[in-house]
């Protein structure tokens, strides 16, 4: 890694009311974000915003959502307001080859990013924009368009990837200490195998791993976080996993850096 050039991470972000109630992976986002250079701007790529189309938020003070339900007051209370950057936008807008929408209105910061913010930079004093997922796009087309945004690492840009490597919410199992399915397991094994390898075609190809990929993936927008930060992997760097388990049964919560 050069010495200016911020390091693209995956956090795998699992229930949101680990925003309130701190454990081994929450306290793995507060080490990272202590061990990282101050970056002057954040781009997330969250798995809660998924759009037609590719959109950046471009606001100047993005809003906190709280995209969930049925959860404590609490969790709703929870303000993360950190400034946006139309510059960073704009910036984005430029980089990559599709048409982006700048949005200024509906969107801006959603529990997919506060959630890991909140224990990287819990003063909120660093600009986030987010990039969404456009829906229509293969995991490929994902990853190619992601290979676009890595100049922004030389720009002391940090581009956080938040999602799961294995999603599964129909499986789960609430309680404490539950045990993972071994398909669970199977997959997220084979993902960090892959991805030490720097092999990353199997892992753009996942559903051809068979049936323990679909029991994981049984919808893709929580895993495609995961090529992005893969596609910002220059020649000569490695990826590296800070944190990994699976939790709840069928949730992992791998989460790994490249630089």
């Amino acid at each position: 890694m050069t010495s200016h050039r911020q390091p693209a991470v995956f956090a795998g972000h699992g229930s949101p009311m680990y925003a309130i109630e701190p454990n081994r992976y929450t306290q793995a986002w507060a080490s990272l974000g202590k061990s990282l250079k101050r970056p002057d701007a954040i781009l997330v790529i969250s798995a809660h915003w998924v759009t037609r189309g590719t959109w950046v938020t471009a606001m100047i003070k993005p809003k906190t959502i709280h995209d969930f339900g049925g959860f404590p007051q609490a969790l709703f209370d929870i303000q993360y307001p950190a400034p946006g950057s139309p510059a960073l936008a704009d910036r984005v807008q430029e980089l990559l080859s599709v048409s982006v929408v700048l949005e200024e209105n509906e969107w801006g910061i959603d529990h997919g990013a506060w959630s890991i913010l909140k224990y990287l930079y819990p003063n909120a004093d660093i600009p986030v924009v987010q990039l969404s997922l456009d829906g229509s796009m293969t995991a490929r087309e994902h990853y190619e368009l992601a290979k676009q945004l890595r100049p922004l690492r030389d720009e002391n840009i940090l581009i956080l990837a938040s999602g799961n490597v294995v999603h599964n919410l129909r499986t789960i199992h609430w309680q404490v200490g539950a045990q993972p399915y071994p398909w669970a397991t199977e997959f997220n094994e084979f993902f960090v195998s892959q991805m030490r390898a720097n092999q990353h075609d199997p892992l753009i190809d996942w559903e051809s791993f068979g049936e323990s990929a679909h029991l994981s993936i049984p919808t893709a927008e929580h895993y495609w976080p995961a090529l992005y930060a893969l596609a910002l992997q220059h020649d000569g760097e490695q990826a590296q996993a800070f944190v990994d388990g699976i939790e709840m049964s069928s949730i992992s919560m791998l989460g790994f850096l490249i630089q």
